[in-house]
């Protein structure tokens, strides 16, 4: 992946008004409307309770200093009353905060995820690497983007009301103790951009180098019983240890920054405390204003200067939000990127009654290799048809350009819609879940029964699967509870219900006995449903009505054995 510059500017901030009014104008727009309304309400409430308790606090100190008891345990009440109504205003401000921030992280996952497979689009971004580690940025920053977004946004607001609440009652203490304020908060705001900018990018990286490490484990272990046999541990070792080795490098440079940054931040802390003292100290002593007041512009002064201050105590988390913003902002960029028929330069075109390909060159995307030459031929429904050669790659080719993927090269492509053709992978995918759910179409779950899938089983000689999966309803992980034939078998009983008038299928023998492949073939024949397979001998030739022959140069010749199936 191409490094970016990465920064808080326009197209940033865009981003994130583009966040915020998708929400606002989603279907959970108004409930998040009227929780945000009460959160400012509560942050009004906030920074009365604050403004009440500096008065307090300063009319407690000065009856400690008189020694005045009466006045001392009345202004106890007061502190304990402020205090019992501050916990409880901050409590359920934090809890709304949190439920909107879970809710704003629903409708972007939702959102995204809807995105992500929709025309196959985590596929173009895989095959293509136009984005590194999807997954990581749907689950993890989209989480930090919602809770540190809601979080920054009320953290302004409330600086914002601090700054009003508390700017009169510094300027009534003391206006020259007002002025240093503003300059200290400026002036600390500005030395901290300077010394923090490289945590924008360093932290953008540490994201990408966690997930890469995070992704090779997760690799090892879906892969393991492959590896054991195979006996590759040393090179993912080799692997772990490298991608451990990026993250650390990585992050010991986000903490020298952050120590240099330290030096600065933990000075300019520790400065807060002593300045109001040193400017109204004086006052004090010279008997013009109550010791109390002291207290009282300490404190005005720390929650003043810690409202200008959000730049500096919260740099850290805004160069990683920047980072954060900057990522999903490139997800959701190359999600509705739509991917561009030119590219490839093949054009893809709808028929239902017929596959066709018109003049259609596939070449090798990694050395341009001819696989195909100048294919034009028209299969109707009804023909069926056998595409076998020792051209390996040039059948594969043609299978995924025919699917729509990964295809380069030139020519056009005529087929049926995505809804009345369907492809079989030699290495089929059933996605964890229940036998029912590993069959059935999504859209076609209520329309079939139990009893016909048991059936359709038996036909199939595969009562054995639903004795051992425990009937329809019991979860498992197919990819390791059956075997590559049997996954073969369920996969094709899948894409029969969803009656396409073709199927594509890619070396089925790979998995499935001779007798086997021929009980689908016979099976699809009966039901009207014109398959296409590609296979390396002609072993079930009776099968079948022509023959497409591709040959290592990307030659192709066509035998047809019965009427019906025409050259273009």
């Amino acid at each position: 992946m191409k490094h970016q510059k990465i920064h808080i500017h326009r197209a940033t901030s865009a981003q994130f008004v583009r966040a915020v009014q998708r929400f606002a104008t989603s279907e959970f727009g108004l409930k998040a409307k009227v929780m945000f309304a009460g959160l400012i309400t509560l942050l009004f409430c906030i920074n009365g309770l604050n403004v009440v308790n500096n008065y307090v606090g300063r009319d407690f100190m000065t009856a400690i200093a008189e020694r005045n008891q009466a006045e001392f345990i009345r202004q106890t009440f007061f502190y304990i009353g402020v205090f019992g109504a501050s916990t409880l205003v901050a409590v359920i401000s934090r809890f709304i905060e949190e439920r909107l921030g879970l809710l704003w992280r629903e409708y972007i996952t939702r959102r995204t995820i809807a995105h992500y497979l929709v025309q196959d689009t985590y596929y173009r971004l895989e095959s293509r690497g136009e984005l590194a580690n999807p997954d990581q940025r749907i689950a993890d920053d989209v989480k930090t983007f919602t809770v540190t977004a809601l979080s920054f946004v009320l953290m302004l607001l409330n600086s914002s009301f601090t700054i009003v609440a508390f700017s009169g009652v510094l300027w009534t203490i003391n206006p020259l103790l007002f002025g240093v304020a503003v300059a200290y908060a400026a002036c600390g705001s500005y030395l901290t951009i300077v010394l923090g900018r490289p945590l924008i990018r360093l932290n953008y990286d540490q994201l990408d180098k966690e997930a890469n490490f995070r992704s090779t484990l997760i690799h090892l272990r879906e892969n393991a019983e492959s590896v054991v046999l195979a006996r590759r541990e040393g090179r993912l070792t080799t692997l772990l240890l490298r991608r451990l080795k990026d993250l650390l490098t990585n992050m010991r440079r986000i903490i020298s920054v952050n120590r240099n940054l330290g030096f600065f931040t933990t000075g300019y802390s520790w400065m807060i405390q002593i300045i109001p003292a040193l400017i109204v100290a004086p006052s004090y002593i010279n008997g013009k204003i109550e010791f109390g007041v002291i207290t009282q512009s300490a404190a005005a002064f720390m929650m003043l200067v810690g409202a200008f201050s959000l730049i500096i105590t919260q740099f850290q988390s805004i160069s990683n939000f920047a980072a954060v913003v900057t990522r999903i902002s490139g997800m959701v960029n190359a999600m509705e990127k739509q991917p561009s028929s030119g590219e490839a330069g093949i054009e893809m075109s709808e028929e239902n009654n017929r596959v066709a390909y018109e003049n259609l060159t596939l070449v090798s995307p990694q050395d341009g290799k001819v696989l195909l030459k100048a294919l034009s031929l028209s299969i109707p429904s009804g023909t069926r048809v056998l595409i076998s050669g020792r051209n390996e790659a040039g059948k594969n080719a043609l299978f995924k350009a025919t699917a729509g993927i990964a295809a380069t090269g030139r020519g056009r492509i005529i087929r049926p819609s995505a809804e009345h053709m369907h492809f079989l992978a030699e290495r089929p995918y059933l996605p964890p879940g229940t036998l029912r759910e590993a069959l059935v179409p999504t859209m076609m779950d209520s329309k079939i029964s139990n009893d016909y899938l048991y059936g359709l089983l038996k036909e199939l000689d595969l009562e054995a699967i639903w004795a051992r999966a425990n009937g329809l309803d019991a979860e498992h992980d197919w990819e390791t509870f059956l075997s590559l034939g049997e996954q073969q078998f369920l996969a094709f009983i899948h894409i029969f219900l969803a009656a396409p008038r073709f199927i594509f299928l890619d070396h089925p023998s790979s998995a499935l006995r001779t007798d086997q492949v021929r009980m689908i073939l016979e099976f699809l024949y009966r039901h009207s449903i014109t398959y296409l397979t590609v296979e390396d001998s002609e072993d079930e030739i009776e099968c079948y009505d022509a023959i497409l022959e591709i040959n290592e140069k990307g030659q192709w010749a066509w035998r047809p054995f019965s009427a019906g199936s025409t050259t273009a």
